[in-house]
């Protein structure tokens, strides 16, 4: 399931992709703004994979914006068809003409999904800074992450390591479709875990990592898919 967010300054605009959205099985709007500012101060804190952007906005435009925005796809809505050019060549997935098709939304929709599933080499292990050391962490022994403000503790089977680096940050580095996220403060490897229960994780070392009820619903789908 893909994450998105849409940025219209026009409620009208954003009520007509809250709709198409609805229908398009694999993707999941999370929420809209009028306001880009705020947008902007949701991508900080949220994972997202996918960006519904208008380009003539009052604060900040669309072409502006989207050159803020680090590894998430965009996918341009407007009445303007004079910015084409300049959208693709800010690698834009898409660039879709007001009033939007449903049909026409779907095939955007369907890029973003091929390009983010895209096979790509495993990775086997990244490196996280320990003090002034660079550690190893093998992704085949993550059992979990685990959030302390601003540090992060990577559980391995048979070892932690303690680093500096936020959970957001740690969601863009690990692979997507194995690791999800099961509470503000937990990050669970999928393959690992061996019971489920109504607000807790058992792993096959015996962790017990909690499971808020706000991220349930969202991972026993992911778990089911996996």
């Amino acid at each position: 399931m893909l994450k998105c967010i849409a940025i219209d300054d026009e409620p009208y605009a954003l009520e007509v992709i809250k709709a198409h959205a609805k229908k398009v099985p694999f993707i999941e709007l999370k929420e809209s703004f009028v306001n880009a500012a705020k947008a902007l101060d949701y991508l900080k804190n949220n994972p997202i994979d996918l960006v519904f952007l208008d380009i003539n906005m009052p604060d900040i435009t669309g072409l502006e914006f989207s050159q803020l925005l680090t590894s998430q796809q965009f996918i341009f809505t407007t009445a303007y068809s004079q910015y084409a050019v300049d959208a693709f060549n800010l690698k834009a997935t898409d660039y879709l003409m007001k009033p939007i098709d449903f049909n026409r939304f779907l095939v955007a929709c369907q890029k973003v999904y091929e390009n983010i599933t895209k096979e790509a080499p495993k990775m086997s292990h990244l490196f996280v800074k320990d003090g002034y050391d660079l550690v190893k962490v093998s992704l085949d022994d993550l059992l979990f992450v685990e959030s302390d403000g601003n540090y992060l503790t990577f559980k391995e089977k048979s070892k932690k390591t303690l680093t500096r680096m936020t959970m957001t940050e740690a969601i863009e580095l690990l692979p997507k479709v194995n690791y999800f996220r099961t509470h503000k403060s937990y990050l669970v490897n999928l393959e690992k875990v061996v019971k489920i229960e109504k607000h807790q994780l058992t792993l096959i070392d015996n962790s017990i990592v909690p499971l808020a009820a706000n991220f349930r619903n969202d991972f026993l789908e992911a778990i089911q898919r996996f």
